[in-house]
């Protein structure tokens, strides 16, 4: 089947007419929901509205993003944009909310749209359900696509992506359109385009959630990318520990073959492209763009030196792209809602939004997005709810294992990319750990440490011994045998890893060990003076 503008506004028709008149109840049903209880909520509604042949339609969801009350759930009611949202939700509360139902009684919110959010690569998460491509049609999806085939040229697409100014939301915040501009100007008989899905930072779930909550944004924009730059073959890399994420992908890349979206000749124009998954073993080095390309080809996961770079020499000795999962959504809103839209949205040099994982001492951990320039104290205060157990806020880790931390005398700054490298931090993939005042941040960095030994790939000495030598170093410290001597040790041996390692998760290693030296060099004195 080749299908075409009529069909979809046609699937999207029948999909609004059937919903217009019921009830939803939309109940999460990601990793965390799950562990926390949803599926015995699910099951439940399904069961009595079904005996009690209640016009109420229950839709399993992916993340909604109130990981610290999950299970929640949404009802929907029709003709109405009302919402209400629901959590901690247990047997006893579901049969309240159904019995309230069934008596038309009102029903209060207990959980309210977060102010400071703005959701873009999350729009559909925890309101569609991801396993349906007439939901994901229903709500917008492919219509983009339609668009751009017929009246886009592939230098069209290049150029509104350049425009747009988005920034790869991977790590190290590379301008996308170079990226695609590389791939689309360099001629050879094939290419690839790549979705890096190996999420591989401690605390990171951001990418898992957007697959396994709306798979139909990041393949639209995975197809998008591949008519921008001449490839006919997309690749997602993931993690074999993401199976949820896994299961929906293929269920989403059945239908898109189905309905000829994925193929030859899409929409009825000379562009065909396919998408196939590969599996990782969740190694964390794997994150990096040329590891992650040794790994598919079924060779040991390691860096390669560069240049060249995967535009030039990638999969296969083919130029490839490499971009990730959550700026391949944003490459889909951007084509839905124009580069103007986009760029009005966070700042000058840091267009757009960001996925954060916001855990640890945090009050509402969860899953949030905000317009890039947004207050770090915003996040944590008034998404985050503040810290836990009326402690003191003392730092907060950005970027995972490759960041660094700020502490409350960086509360005020933008979180944005050059923000962060200017205070010693990173974006990384998106991890924001918070601590407090009990956490002591020479274990901090000892952990971050301990964790790049254990997943140095081992190729390069500065890494695979460097890493090593500043855990030894930090452990002494920790176990009463420092000196201060040990700290400008630390100092030095960091520059030395930084400077000298062979990829970009090596040289970041250090980061955590030197963000503490500078902002908490107190604690490791304290450590050394009562040794």
């Amino acid at each position: 089947m080749s299908i075409k503008i009529d069909d979809l506004n046609e699937i999207k028709k029948k999909f609004l007419e059937k919903e217009k008149n019921k009830i939803q109840i939309k109940i999460a049903m990601s990793v965390c929901a799950k562990s926390s209880g949803s599926e015995k909520i699910f099951d439940y509604f399904m069961k009595e509205t079904k005996d009690k042949e209640l016009n109420v339609e229950i839709i399993s969801t992916g993340c909604m993003g109130f990981c610290y009350c999950e299970p929640t759930l949404k009802i929907v009611y029709p003709k109405s944009e009302e919402i209400k949202i629901i959590g901690d939700v247990t047997l006893e509360k579901a049969k309240i909310i159904l019995e309230q139902l069934t008596k038309k009684e009102k029903i209060e919110s207990e959980l309210k749209p977060r102010v400071k959010e703005k959701r873009v690569s999350l729009l559909n998460c925890g309101n569609i359900n991801p396993e349906s491509f007439e939901n994901a049609v229903a709500y917008g999806a492919y219509f983009s696509l339609e668009n751009l085939l017929h009246n886009f040229t592939k230098e069209d697409v290049v150029n509104s992506v350049e425009k747009s100014g988005l920034r790869g939301r991977g790590g190290a915040g590379y301008s996308t359109g170079k990226k695609w501009r590389a791939l689309y100007e360099r001629e050879s008989d094939e290419k690839y385009i790549i979705c890096n899905a190996d999420e591989g930072d401690p605390g990171a779930f951001m990418d898992r959630a957007i697959l396994a909550g709306d798979p139909h944004l990041v393949l639209e924009g995975m197809i998008i990318g591949g008519y921008a730059v001449g490839a006919k073959s997309g690749i997602i890399y993931i993690r074999a520990e993401y199976p949820q994420a896994i299961e929906v992908l293929l269920r989403a890349i059945e239908d898109l073959k189905k309905y000829g979206l994925l193929g030859e000749s899409i929409l009825g124009t000379d562009f065909s492209f396919n998408i196939e998954l590969k599996y990782g073993a969740g190694a964390f080095v794997c994150g990096e763009e040329t590891a992650l390309i040794q790994s598919m080809e079924g060779k040991r996961g390691e860096p390669k030196a560069k240049p060249p770079y995967p535009v030039e020499v990638g999969y296969r000795g083919k130029p490839t792209v490499v971009n990730n999962v959550e700026t391949f959504a944003n490459i889909t809103r951007i084509f839905q809602n124009g580069v103007d839209w986009y760029r009005k949205i966070g700042t000058e040099k840091s267009p757009g939004t960001k996925v954060f994982a916001l855990v640890g001492k945090v009050k509402k951990v969860g899953l949030v997005e905000v317009p890039l320039g947004t207050k770090l104290k915003d996040i944590i205060y008034e998404i985050g709810g503040g810290i836990k157990n009326e402690k003191s806020f003392k730092a907060v880790q950005t970027g995972g294992p490759s960041g660094g931390c700020l502490s409350s005398e960086d509360l005020e700054i933008s979180v944005e990319y050059d923000e962060l490298v200017k205070k010693g931090a990173m974006m990384g993939s998106g991890g924001l750990i918070v601590l407090d005042e009990d956490d002591c941040m020479v274990e901090m960095a000892r952990f971050y440490i301990g964790f790049s030994v254990g997943e140095s790939c081992g190729k390069c000495t500065p890494c695979r011994i460097g890493t090593k030598r500043l855990y030894e170093i930090l452990d002494k410290v920790l176990k009463g045998g420092g000196e201060k001597k040990d700290l400008d040790l630390l100092e030095e041996l960091s520059i030395t890893v930084r400077r000298s390692a062979l990829c970009g998760l090596g040289k970041a290693a250090p980061n955590p060990v030197l963000s503490t030296l500078k902002k908490f060099r107190n604690e490791y004195l304290n450590k050394i003076e009562r040794r």
